[in-house]
């Protein structure tokens, strides 16, 4: 029987095919995708990490054992994707204070509510079925859309086609499909509920990029 995590990835994947199919993914694959719009998705980015981090964060107080407390503490230390960023931005002409200053986008502010909402109202289950979505979708881009040729953009796409996410994902489905292990049907349906919500948030975040998506007032 598929473990838990599989089935959510199963059940998904109306989404993440519009995910990986998305125009922002095939433009940085063949190197057309304006250099602007890059801009804005890093700092977007920048912003999102942070959030996911203050969800990681809460998430370890939700840790029902000393080994799952030690397996989360490692992932709250290991920003894997912090360097990228940093070097990323420099050649893309941003300063981190440009970073750090720009405005969240409705999408980006949407998804980061949820998922420190997920991690305040639940437990450890529902909040690493929350986190999920991202590292793993973003580690399928080595299959899904590969390596770009573009100077810049073939920096961002190297990252992923060279597996840096792995252990990343690994761990993150190991927590779900540990939690799930010993879930009510409530617990697995708030699961279930927000790996999807944040698969749909994935989509939104690429779609609020490839847009520049600003608040309308």
């Amino acid at each position: 029987m598929p473990s838990f995590s599989e089935q959510l990835r199963t059940e998904a994947e109306p989404i993440w095919r519009r995910i990986f199919d998305h125009p922002f993914l095939k433009e940085i694959m063949d190197g057309t995708l304006p250099e602007e719009t890059f801009r804005y998705y890093l700092a977007q980015d920048y912003l999102y990490l942070e959030g996911f981090g203050r969800t990681v964060a809460m998430a370890l107080a939700k840790a029902p054992d000393s080994q799952t407390l030690q397996d989360l503490a490692h992932r709250v230390m290991t920003p894997v994707e912090r360097p990228l960023h940093h070097k990323l931005l420099a050649e893309a002409g941003l300063t981190l204070d440009d970073a750090q200053n720009a405005v969240r986008s409705p999408a980006n502010t949407a998804y980061i509510d949820h998922m420190l909402q997920t991690a305040s109202l639940h437990g450890l289950g529902p909040t690493a079925a929350a986190l999920l979505p991202c590292p793993w979708t973003y580690h399928l881009l080595k299959d899904e859309v590969g390596q770009s040729e573009h100077p810049l953009y073939g920096q961002w796409t190297r990252f992923y086609v060279e597996g840096f996410l792995e252990g990343s994902v690994e761990a993150w489905r190991g927590f779900v499909d540990q939690m799930a292990a010993d879930a009510s049907p409530a617990e697995l349906e708030a699961m279930r509920h927000a790996f999807l919500t944040s698969s749909r948030y994935e989509f939104m975040f690429w779609e609020a990029a490839y847009n520049r998506q600003q608040w309308p007032v």
